[in-house]
């Protein structure tokens, strides 16, 4: 939490700059205020737009928690104290919860489709923000970091070919996964035979998807991997990928929608 409490430091600071100069015409007295959705979403992170008004010295009681369903017009949190500091702090907060709530929703979306585990990929933009909105939509957050599991893509094997990438990653550590991305059916297979943990099968049409885990079932090799699908997947196909074991999905965090809220004064 206090990674991410810095991060979120640092863009109210950002926002902010010297000082809210607008608000220096209002009195300085004391007010209250609430964020209400306007539009049905799931929420998310809460704790974090909670924090970013107690920077400013606000109380907040929250009125959702953390994955529950919001209708349009609900109230999702009450704010009071200094009425420069709410304003101050206003858009930071709607600007983290409002992408936050984006991305919970459509992973909630995506995973009510598929039997198969729903996950992220690194392209964030608040990376561990996107991850946990992700998580509480249901889906699996897949790496935060690089450092969380080899996973080797087209660039890797371009240097040095699939097989030397994949023996040379299970001498790097007995504790990390090894996941390998491939294009095709004769790679998947040419993996799973030296002993990849996960085959992302990148860009393959579910026909294809379809061939390549029939071939592995053959081999007797399918239960030896998890099958990720990748790649030109999106809400309206997901279902006719539910063949794997997971689907990745790098739209639910690099083009939020964000979900349409506001704060009003009382």
């Amino acid at each position: 939490m206090d990674y991410i409490k810095e991060k979120l430091i640092k863009l109210l600071e950002e926002d902010i700059g010297f000082e809210d100069i607008t608000s220096k015409i209002l009195p300085d007295v004391d007010a209250k205020g609430y964020i209400m959705a306007k539009e049905n979403c799931y929420v998310s992170c809460l704790e974090y737009g909670k924090f970013l008004f107690e920077c400013q010295n606000c109380k907040v009681n929250l009125l959702k928690g953390d994955g529950d369903f919001v209708k349009k017009g609900e109230k999702i949190l009450e704010m009071s104290g200094n009425i420069r500091n709410i304003l101050s702090t206003e858009r930071t907060v709607l600007n983290v919860l409002s992408r936050a709530f984006g991305i919970t929703t459509m992973t909630k979306k995506c995973a009510e489709k598929v039997n198969a585990r729903v996950a992220a990929t690194r392209k964030t933009l608040l990376r561990y923000l996107d991850k946990k909105a992700v998580e509480i939509g249901g889906g699996d957050t897949h790496r935060y970091r690089l450092d969380d599991m080899i996973l080797i893509k087209d660039n890797h094997i371009s240097v040095i070919g699939l097989e030397e990438c994949i023996k040379r990653a299970k001498k790097l550590s007995f504790s990390k996964k090894i996941e390998i991305e491939v294009t095709k059916k004769e790679d998947a297979i040419k993996a799973a035979e030296m002993g990849a943990d996960i085959i992302m099968l990148d860009n393959m049409s579910p026909e294809e998807i379809k061939d390549t885990i029939q071939t592995l079932k053959s081999k007797k090799l399918r239960d030896k991997v998890l099958i990720e699908a990748s790649g030109g997947i999106n809400l309206d196909n997901i279902e006719k990928y539910d063949q794997v074991d997971i689907i990745s999905l790098g739209f639910l965090t690099h083009s939020v929608t964000s979900i349409d809220i506001s704060l009003e004064i009382v």
